[in-house]
């Protein structure tokens, strides 16, 4: 008898396994494999045997000719079907905003690292059994297969990815499952793409590559929408937007397009923008809504080329062909003309303050950086307001270099001292500023005040900007005391630990809040610079970034003696100060019919009930939306478009519109194979710290730990064969096999983490980071990154063909630290270089130019650049690890010896979040605890 192998459709593959009655691998026709499939198994589908396949089609875009409607529906509407999302879509090219995956770093960083690992040969330190021999340099390192790193399953799941929704006429999404208790965690799992994006064939005009929106600026925690909310509460999956509309720039990316004609064309009903998934009707004289239906007139200027004075084409024009766009405004979307950059620095000039170094460093930064502030129409404003126990003015005339100092001691009815000269243009009193900069250090020298108007200083700040706006800077090193918001010191260690923690992580004052509401009226901004040796209330000084968009930075026992704190410090100042910023901008998010914007997450106030008011939104800023299915969808796909009408720091009114299309389903195994575990876990942290401030970090932890169980119970009875008995098996889809791992991040993140040792400021300080990076920077801080220096592969640390090459990330796991070797720790905020205790003496002088391991001194520093090829790939790795995620923040490097000081080596230990901690569990114990409450027995974890 023939094996079935040999029943096959023409054209089809296959290698029969008869021993165990199953398929070694099954090719179809048209190429897709599938691996291991028993007898009987669906497999994936091909076009039927005697039927001709499907037309290849083409990427020519048609042009529009007047009354040709056919221009809009024929082969212009599925020209390629990667971006049309046809059955045969490939993966969408990336429109900017890569995220940095640890191997690679470039543009085809995904591709490369779905095909060969990394080359077995890596220079070592050390031979186990054997000190190395040292021979003519670092050259001759000897070579040794990196330990345990396995590459099978990646290599499977390229070729799962390969064959993900191919099948013609099938399912949008494949779903894959694993077993979350034979499966460990593997880092590169969160670099890649999210779940693709696979639209229904003509729902987009525009076969442009940026016709749907990047991951950076805007990703859904569902890559396909349910079609109902009893759907979406089956699967258990929140629904929500993760938008940084702001997202910076790195070298080598696209500006966002720029519609400088004027010509909006904008839905009657809805106000949705016009955007790459309309429709146009009526021999192209019409557009349909895509959001609501509604049909809308084209512009009379819409196809004519005002640069040229011609007519134009069409197609070309950037809101058709691009997801983010930016207009100019024209004078209808201003309540007033657009506001020049105002700055107002507010400097703590206490006795801490001074002797920390903070007024020296801070003054020369911005001295430094005067020409980086934005100043492009040279409208840009500035003044300088110092604080003690009183409030210090300054006036600075234009072309004058001798400013006046002004002292107003009365902090209970704070008034400006002089009308003029307080507020200055940059251009014109820059000498003055200049000169004025470089004297206050020295001005405040002898100061031996101890206190602090900061709340009378943000009103005198306030008052000098609230007829323009703006954004004002504070710079405190100490406890408010006097005046306005004047606050105590609420520390107390017996409250650690207990139910009463989440007091010390509310506002002390209610001034923080109704002063910032203020300010948002007013389009102020505040940024919170803190620095202090004891207790200084980020909880209730994170109040004000936290309602007017802005955004705090935290730097316990700062003293720039240290030369490390004024580094980082002035690095991030100076990023701050150099940043372009949105003015007075307003934010709303429009959805498709049936969908409504439900809950905000995020640095800003909400105005009305959808209407998020941001007075100056800095870049690399991320909110949460979460969404509700309020009807059943209908439609094959929805679309959400974010529009932020701002000023940007350059005296230009813009909107900036973001449009992500969606597909819909009514199928719970594709809603479950789209998920995104990245927006996902982007969205908990938020949750999270909500849940901490409103109830407590109990109830905060339990929530998160919660919603992954229901996750978890929902994916077992719906989609194994175990359905709602008990199972050996902890399964969940292939594409959120990492959300656990992030779960387990987020409960061990010091924000939300169960213990009594952490300072209130600290938890305040990263509850800050977790509602207010983006998933770009979120992501490495619950999950941070782990590298393998001594024996890292040849390549890591040297620019390749696609980019620097970073070693390959390892588990979060100290089963992966050797006595001998030397790793890399970082989660964005701090970087750890943990050396063990028998490193052998080349590798210490390679890299800390010292004799041997004894003599290094771990804590605080900085790394020599030393004339051999280990520290230079060293010394490379910890300048891309500081450069390549968006944002300020530049990491301090801790040097942690093996043996070391236990306070120090139990903070670099505690990012290895997979082993077990104080009372926190491993990750095989969690995933154990998981499994458990899924089969419905046991607590929580």
């Amino acid at each position: 008898m023939a094996s079935p192998a040999a029943q096959l459709p023409p054209g089809w593959a296959a290698e029969w396994d008869a021993t165990n009655q199953r398929y070694l691998f099954i090719e179809t026709a048209s190429g897709h494999t599938q691996w291991e499939v028993p007898q009987g198994a669906p497999v994936v589908q091909d076009h039927q045997p005697g039927v001709s396949p499907p037309p290849v089609q083409h990427s020519k875009r048609r042009q529009y000719a007047a009354g040709q409607t056919q221009a809009y529906y024929g082969d212009a509407l599925t020209a390629d079907p990667t971006f049309g999302g046809g059955p045969q879509q490939q993966q969408q090219p990336v429109a900017g905003g890569q995220l940095f995956t640890p191997g690679l770093v470039g543009e085809q960083q995904f591709q490369a690292q779905q095909g060969q690992p990394p080359a077995p040969g890596q220079p070592a330190y050390y031979q186990p059994g054997q000190e190395p021999e040292y021979l003519n340099g670092p050259a001759a390192y000897g070579q040794q297969p990196q330990p345990g790193y396995a590459q099978a399953p990646v290599d499977a799941l390229a070729g799962q990815f390969g064959q993900m929704g191919m099948g013609g006429g099938q399912k949008q999404f494949q779903l894959y499952t694993t077993n979350l208790l034979t499966s460990p965690p593997e880092p590169r799992e969160l670099y890649r793409p999210p779940p693709e994006i696979r639209l229904p064939p003509n729902s987009c005009i525009s076969p442009s590559p940026f016709a749907n929106a990047d991951p950076s600026y805007k990703r859904s925690t569902l890559n396909a929408i349910p079609t109902t909310s009893s759907l979406l509460n089956k699967a258990k999956v929140p629904l929500a937007l993760i938008i940084t509309p702001y997202r910076s720039l790195k070298e080598g990316e696209e500006p966002v397009p720029l519609v400088t004609d004027t010509v909006i064309a904008r839905c009657r009903r809805c106000r949705t923008y016009i955007n790459p998934y309309v429709q146009f009707i009526d021999g192209g004289n019409r557009w349909r809504c895509c959001m609501c239906n509604m049909s809308n007139e084209v512009p009379q200027l819409f196809d004519w080329d005002q640069v040229r004075n011609q007519p134009g084409d069409r197609w070309a024009r950037a809101e058709l062909n691009h997801s983010v766009i930016e207009f100019v405004a024209p004078t209808e979307y201003m309540v007033r003309p657009p506001q020049p950059a105002v700055y107002v620095f507010l400097i703590d000039v206490s006795h801490s303050a001074v002797q920390s170094g903070m007024v020296a460093t801070a003054t020369r930064t911005i001295l430094e950086n005067l020409d980086r502030i934005p100043d492009e129409d040279e409208r840009t404003k500035v003044a300088i307001i110092c604080y003690d126990v009183s409030l210090y003015f300054f006036s600075l005339p234009p072309g004058s270099t001798d400013p006046t100092m002004l002292v107003v001691s009365d902090i209970d009815d704070v008034f400006l001292p002089k009308p003029t000269d307080l507020l200055v243009n940059l251009a014109e009193a820059r000498g003055a500023l200049e000169s004025l900069l470089g004297r206050i250090n020295d001005m405040f020298q002898e100061n031996s005040i101890v206190g602090s108007a900061m709340g009378p200083a943000l009103q005198a700040g306030f008052k000098l900007m609230a007829p323009i706006g703006g954004k004002i800077m504070v710079l405190s090193s100490s406890l408010p005391s006097v005046g306005a918001g004047a606050l105590k010191n609420r520390e107390d260690a017996k409250v650690l630990g207990t139910a009463k923690e989440s007091g010390l992580l509310q506002a002390a004052s209610p001034f923080y809040k109704t002063f910032a509401i203020e300010c948002s009226r007013a389009h102020v901004s505040v940024d919170m610079f803190l620095f202090s040796a004891g207790y200084t209330d980020v909880a209730s000084l994170s109040c004000l970034p936290h309602y007017t968009s802005g955004q705090t930075y935290y730097y316990p026992a700062f003293n720039a003696a240290r030369s490390e704190d004024a580094l980082k410090f002035a690095q991030e100042f100076g990023e701050v100060l150099a940043m372009p910023i949105m003015l007075e901008a307003v934010m709303r998010v429009r959805a498709s019919r049936g969908l409504r914007m439900a809950s905000f997450h995020g640095n800003f106030f909400v105005r009305s009930t959808d209407l998020l008011a941001m007075p100056a939104v800095p870049q690399d800023q991320s909110y949460a939306i979460e969404i509700q299915i309020e009807e059943s969808i209908t439609s094959p796909f929805v679309v959400f478009q974010t529009a932020v009408l701002h000023t940007t720091c350059h005296g230009e009114r813009r909107i900036r519109v973001i449009t992500l299309a969606l597909p819909t389903t009514s199928n719970l195994s594709e809603v479950f194979a789209s998920a995104d575990q990245v927006a996902i876990g982007t969205l908990f942290a938020n949750k999270a710290v909500e849940r901490a401030l409103t109830h407590k970090l109990e109830d905060s932890r339990d929530y998160v730990f919660q919603k992954l169980v229901e996750i978890l119970v929902s994916y077992k009875a719906s989609m194994t064969s175990g359905g709602a008995g008990a199972s050996a098996q902890l399964a969940i889809s292939d594409n959120l096999k990492m959300l656990p791992v992030l779960v387990l991040g987020l409960l061990k993140n010091v924000g939300i983490r169960q213990s009594a040792q952490i300072p209130p400021d600290i938890r305040a300080y990263s509850q800050c980071l977790l509602t207010s990076l983006p998933s770009e920077l979120l992501i490495p801080y619950i999950y941070p990154t782990f590298y393998s220096l001594h024996n890292m592969p040849p390549e890591a640390g040297t620019v390749g063909e696609n980019g620097f090459i970073l070693p390959p990330a390892l588990p979060l796991t100290s089963e992966r630290l050797e006595r001998h070797g030397l790793f890399l720790i970082e989660d964005g905020q701090t970087i750890f270089l943990y050396v063990g205790r028998d490193a052998v003496p080349q590798l210490i002088m390679d890299v800390f130019n010292l004799p041997s391991y004894e003599v290094l001194r771990g804590g605080k520093t900085t790394l020599p650049i030393l004339e051999n090829p280990f520290s230079e790939r060293v010394n490379a790795i910890i300048q891309k690890t500081r450069e390549m995620r968006r944002g300020a923040y530049f990491p301090h490097l801790y040097v942690v010896k093996d043996d070391g000081e236990l306070p120090l080596r139990l903070w670099a230990l505690s990012a290895l979040i997979q082993d077990r901690a104080d009372v926190l569990p491993s990750y095989q114990q969690f995933v154990s605890s998981l499994k458990d409450k899924v089969n419905g027995i046991g607590g929580g974890y």
